[in-house]
């Protein structure tokens, strides 16, 4: 940053190549659609290159970088919700993984406290430190740690009884499997 700050481009082009995949993560998560995510993107890195003149190396760049993508996505969240009628949700967080599983961590997460929710994924998915979520949220570590254990806590109990739905509906599946072929061996006979 301090290289674009002195007038590379190189250098932007670096922060650019290296950030733009992460950031675009980031906001997909939280944000409905692609495009949506991706204008995020953009509107990041316009920030950060409008920026670039007030620019103090006090952080690591990443701290600073997700800052400014979380400083957006909250505006953009006040905006969405001065448009939408009686003040609607926000979106639920994208994953690519299969319909059922994203639908079930989808529900997992929106039964989380919106911070803890909100440290949950800067941990888990965006990979910042405790002192990164910390400074980016302005929080003291003790409660980022707190408000992290508490969200895993509580997802691992949403998540652990249709765990063990799934087990036992596997185990179901297996003893009338098992019941079936006993039936058909007995017709044999």
């Amino acid at each position: 940053m301090l290289e674009f700050q002195r007038g590379s481009r190189e250098a932007f082009e670096e922060l650019f190549a290296r950030y733009r995949e992460p950031l675009y993560g980031f906001f997909r998560r939280r944000v409905d659609s692609r495009e949506h995510a991706e204008d995020l993107v953009q509107e990041t890195f316009v920030a950060v290159i409008r920026a670039s003149s007030r620019y103090e190396p006090r952080a690591l760049f990443r701290t600073y970088i997700y800052g400014i993508a979380f400083k957006l996505l909250a505006a953009d969240r006040r905006k969405q919700f001065r448009r939408a009628p009686s003040g609607g949700s926000g979106p639920e967080p994208a994953t690519d993984n299969s319909p059922d599983a994203t639908l079930w961590i989808r529900q997992a997460l929106h039964s989380l406290d919106p911070s803890e929710r909100e440290i949950l994924m800067l941990r888990e998915y965006e990979q910042l430190s405790y002192a990164e979520i910390a400074g980016l949220l302005q929080l003291p570590l003790s409660t980022v740690r707190s408000r992290l254990f508490r969200s895993r806590m509580a997802l691992k109990s949403f998540l652990e009884p249709e765990g063990k739905l799934h087990d036992a509906a596997r185990e179901r599946e297996r003893v009338d499997g098992a019941d079936a072929r006993r039936a058909e061996g007995e017709d044999v006979k």
